[in-house]
């Protein structure tokens, strides 16, 4: 009996030397990755939230401590929330528009299979392209001077059309340059979901009678209920952060058409030299951005029962 009792002892001594040697070797793992974070990541954003206290020009060592001063400004800004409204805009356009175009794409690819290969390498080049290049390619493209839609436009008697220097269209000619790069993202996120549907539940679904349209809208879409919430999430905070493409083509213009929260942090820290305001823009983006997601994963996430 003394024998099982000290063989057991010396199996759970084992076992809890196991333990703590996998748990140090994850740690020592891990370490590189946390030190990065913490210098990169999560240093950075404690700083932005001191210097939205203080009153600096960023340059200059004299620092006046204000308290929440920027932040009561933030509140009354009315340029600060214009931009956030053109976040918005963009937002929503970019989950009616991305996500559907991504989702009938990627079920083409699925349903003829290997022989779309070729669109599939085709359809993805607008995703390794630059969002600077892309932004000035697009901005020479829609010229007023010799764009597309002017030259189209003088060919058929018409005058010239400038789409980035109407208020009333700009932000929506930048909204669809971001989808036309990012659609092709998730196209492949989608693609790359389907993979993980099994063949067998298409081909039981076949014998019991049900088309292809019927498959897609009552079999594989609600298993694409995952992979559909995390690609709004992803669309929605890649919405809400967007910055070089609309920098490039529009720089927030024409006056504040297409100015976003990012371009309008830019301008006030390097351009008008406010960096305290401008880290207070950035802070109160951090927060905007955050809240967001937490609802959008909140409110997409099924309730267990």
């Amino acid at each position: 009996m003394k024998e099982k009792t000290k063989k057991a002892q010396s199996e759970m001594t084992l076992t809890a030397r196991r333990g703590i040697a996998d748990r140090n070797a994850s740690l020592i793992l891990t370490l590189p990755a946390i030190i990065l974070l913490i210098i990169f990541i999560l240093y950075p954003i404690i700083d932005s939230f001191h210097i939205s206290l203080l009153k600096w020009n960023g340059i200059s060592s004299d620092k006046q401590f204000i308290g929440l001063g920027n932040w009561k400004k933030l509140i009354e800004d009315g340029a600060f929330w214009k931009a956030f409204i053109n976040n918005i805009k963009i937002m929503l356009l970019s989950l009616l528009i991305q996500l559907p175009v991504a989702l009938l794409l990627s079920t083409f690819l699925h349903v003829i299979g290997t022989k779309g290969k070729a669109l599939k390498c085709l359809w993805f080049i607008p995703m390794l392209m630059s969002s600077v290049a892309v932004g000035f390619l697009f901005k020479y493209a829609l010229s007023t001077t010799d764009g597309i839609f002017t030259t189209l436009s003088m060919m058929l008697g018409g005058g010239r059309v400038d789409l980035l220097g109407s208020s009333r269209f700009a932000l929506l000619t930048v909204a669809m340059v971001i989808c036309w790069q990012f659609i092709p993202f998730y196209m492949i996120f989608f693609l790359a979901s389907y993979s993980n549907i099994d063949r067998e539940i298409y081909e039981a679904s076949l014998i019991d009678g049900a088309t292809k349209p019927k498959y897609f809208i009552y079999v594989a879409l609600p298993l694409l209920g995952p992979a559909i919430r995390n690609a709004c999430v992803l669309s929605m905070v890649g919405s809400l952060k967007y910055f070089d493409l609309i920098y490039v083509m529009t720089n927030g213009g024409p006056g504040t058409a297409t100015e976003l929260m990012a371009t309008y942090m830019y301008k006030l820290s390097f351009k008008e030299f406010n960096m305290s305001y401008g880290s207070t823009v950035a802070s109160g983006m951090l927060i905007v951005i955050t809240l967001f997601a937490s609802i959008t994963m909140r409110l997409t996430t099924p309730k267990e029962r």
